[in-house]
């Protein structure tokens, strides 16, 4: 019986996502219309309301804890721990006045209509190659020096252990050192529990937390300032008793 009300449950969460994704399609379009700067602002907008929407449905109450204020008074780096396809309207919750652009997998531009609102609302990163690779970075440095800040996640990928976090990749650090900027990082400790990476029939009801920990000023050393992050992710994780760690 308890499969079946999640089963139901599941269905009934598609049903909502699909409903409140067509009905800001239309305004997507005509603000993509405003640019990449001016018209990606709105469609981030257009998210929040589409993720404050959604959640309400669904049933998941969204709080952020802050250990450290969040960066708002310049473009930052925030990183955060990825293990669940829910993290995207975690992070429209969590982000909710300033300006960012979320680093993501470029795969996802495929699905229809959702894969033209993605694209237009993401700087996408496509691993198939170095410059593919190169591209984005490049489009990251230009967003940070608009004064709009950058959200990705360090890991590239989901965490599949049960390990606090997978190794990170550079890439986020040696954009921090070069262009100077800080990096915040925040924990996403729900997201495994409301939505497990291995089938979209296990969406559960109940709590989202964001957790923003001490902002870290970059230095020179890539290495040194991804070790400092990581660990500072991994003693925090292992603090709030994150569900995946055994």
């Amino acid at each position: 019986m308890k499969k079946v009300v999640q089963y139901l449950y599941s269905l009934y969460v598609l049903l909502i996502f699909i409903i409140v994704m067509l009905a800001i399609f239309p305004f997507v379009i005509i603000a993509s219309l405003f640019g990449k700067i001016t018209g990606g602002n709105i469609i981030y907008t257009l998210c929040r309301l589409w993720a404050d929407v959604a959640l309400f449905c669904w049933g998941i109450s969204h709080k952020n804890i802050f250990e450290a204020p969040k960066v708002t008074n310049t473009a930052a780096i925030f990183v955060f721990n990825h293990c669940s396809y829910i993290d995207i309207p975690f992070l429209l919750k969590a982000f909710r006045k300033q300006p960012i652009r979320i680093l993501a997998k470029a795969e996802m531009a495929k699905v229809p209509i959702f894969g033209y609102i993605y694209k237009k609302a993401t700087v996408m990163v496509d691993r198939s190659s170095e410059a593919a690779r190169q591209q984005s970075v490049a489009i990251l440095k230009k967003v940070l020096a608009q004064n709009i800040s950058v959200v990705l996640a360090p890991e590239g990928t989901f965490n599949m252990s049960h390990l606090p976090l997978k190794s990170f990749y550079n890439g986020a650090f040696k954009i921090a050192v070069e262009t100077n900027t800080v990096i915040q990082p925040v924990l996403f400790l729900d997201a495994y529990d409301r939505l497990h990476y291995n089938s979209i029939f296990s969406m559960t009801p109940g709590i989202s937390r964001a957790v923003f920990l001490e902002p870290i000023q970059p230095g020179n050393d890539v290495e040194a300032l991804k070790q400092q992050v990581y660990i500072a992710m991994e003693n925090a994780l292992i603090k709030y008793q994150a569900s995946w760690i055994k």
